[in-house]
C-alpha cells in the first residue's frame, strides 16, 4: 500500500509526523529516506510533538541515536548518514534498541542495508520541482502495522465528508 502527498512547508511535514504518532505501536521499525534537508528530522519532531515531547528535537547525524523515553515506549530516532562501512552497526551495538516495546524511526537505513529489522514503514521525501516548493513525500507500508500508519497519513488528504 503506498501513498504520496506534497508538503508545501515544514508545518505540513510535522502534520505527517503528528499523524504518524497516533499510529503508532511499540515493536515498529519507521525507515526515512532522503537527501540531507528534506525534512526527515522535521518529521520526526511532528512525531514527538503529537507523543507529548516538549525537549528539543536534532538530527542524531553526530550521535547516532537520540533516545525519547514516551510514557510506555521507547523511541529511538537514528541516524546513520556517517556510517561509511555496514560493519560499523556491529560495533556500535545499536541492535538491542530495536524491541517490541520501542519505535525506530531510522534516517539514511540504506547505510546499514541488511542489518537493519524489516521496516513497517517506508517514508520518502524529495524536494519537489522549483515551482511548486516544499517537499513530496512518499509512503509505503509493508505490514498491518504500518498500514495502519499510512491510512492515518493519507486521511491528512482525504475529502472531508459532505
Amino acid at each position: 500500500m503506498t501513498t504520496q502527498l506534497h508538503l508545501p512547508n515544514a508545518a505540513a511535514t510535522e502534520r505527517v509526523g503528528a499523524a504518524l504518532a497516533r499510529a503508532l505501536i511499540g515493536g515498529m521499525v519507521i525507515a526515512l529516506h532522503g537527501d540531507l534537508g528534506t525534512g526527515k528530522t522535521t518529521l520526526v519532531r511532528g512525531v514527538l510533538r503529537e507523543l507529548g515531547w516538549t525537549g528539543s528535537v536534532k538530527s542524531p547525524t553526530y550521535t547516532l541515536v537520540e533516545y525519547y523515553p514516551i510514557s510506555s515506549l521507547y523511541l529511538y530516532h537514528f541516524d546513520f548518514y556517517r556510517f561509511a562501512d555496514p560493519s560499523e552497526w556491529e560495533t556500535a551495538g545499536l541492535a538491542d534498541c530495536f524491541r517490541s516495546d520501542s519505535v525506530c524511526l531510522v534516517e539514511w537505513p540504506e547505510r546499514v542495508a541488511g542489518l537493519l529489522p524489516a521496516a513497517d514503514l517506508d517514508v520518502t521525501l524529495t524536494h519537489a520541482a522549483q515551482d511548486a516548493g516544499g517537499r513530496d513525500l512518499l509512503v509505503t507500508s509493508s505490514t498491518a502495522a504500518g498500514s495502519r500508519c499510512l491510512a492515518a497519513v493519507a486521511a491528512l488528504h482525504a475529502p472531508s465528508p459532505s
